[in-house]
């Protein structure tokens, strides 16, 4: 009697002790609700991401355009994290990110230059997503610069941006590439392609390349310098090899 009686005593207290306990968060339900401060008179650069961004794709050119702010005498960058809604993002390597706007409100601030990274699905379920391609195609029709890293020329190339653009990607994902979107123009052994306001890199490390080339394209050899000493790289675009469309 006594064991049953000290069963119904734990019982409660396991009951009582859980209900004080703080509910789990699921992280997917954080939002942001301190969005970028954009600054007149700036570019605005919207990098899109979604879950299984990879790391290194968004953060490279996240780093060179944020870093224009402190450069003197130039019209530097706005830089924004844009994403389907404003819920966590969890990227490929498990960063949890907290996007500042969602395309998927009207409202959202114009774009000037879109960054569109590589994530874990743009080879297959994020090509069938038609309001995120849908998207990209009406922001980057109107940007002034659209640049891809790795596997974002996919979802560039799907909502029709990169026909009659020569481009490039992932170096062991180009032959998919071109099998996917054959009528395209594709150049192979480069790190990355210039074609009109078009800029798509092979991605991973090398995305700072491309970054750094549209600043000096913006800027000119100095700045894009300057900015690369900042973050301890070493750059001379003639040392990258690249393709530029005249």
């Amino acid at each position: 009697m006594k064991s049953f009686q000290y069963l119904i005593l734990y019982l409660l207290f396991a009951l009582i002790s859980s209900a004080c306990q703080p509910a789990k968060k699921d992280h997917h339900k954080v939002k942001n609700t301190d969005p970028v401060i954009l600054v007149e008179g700036r570019y605005n650069v919207g990098i899109l991401i979604m879950d299984g961004v990879y790391n290194t794709e968004m953060t490279a050119p996240m780093d060179i355009f944020q870093h224009t702010i402190f450069r003197d005498s130039i019209k530097s960058m706005n830089v924004f994290l844009i994403a389907e809604d404003l819920e966590i993002v969890k990227s490929f390597e498990g960063m949890k990110i907290l996007p500042d706007y969602s395309y998927l409100n009207p409202n959202h601030p114009p774009i000037d230059i879109l960054v569109v990274p590589s994530a874990e699905h743009h080879l297959d379920s994020d090509l069938e997503n038609k309001v995120l391609i849908d998207w990209v195609a009406k922001t980057g029709a109107k940007a002034q610069y659209v640049t891809s890293h790795c596997d974002g020329a996919f979802v560039l190339a799907k909502a029709g941006l990169l026909d009659n653009v020569v481009s490039t990607t992932f170096p062991s994902d180009i032959q998919k590439y071109k099998e996917m979107f054959p009528s395209l123009d594709v150049r192979e052994d480069v790190i990355f392609v210039h074609d009109g306001k078009f800029i798509t890199s092979a991605g991973g490390a090398r995305s700072f390349d491309g970054a750094l080339y549209l600043c000096e394209l913006l800027y000119g050899k100095n700045v894009a310098r300057r900015l690369a000493q900042g973050l301890v790289i070493d750059w001379n675009v003639e040392d990258v090899k690249h393709t530029v469309i005249e």
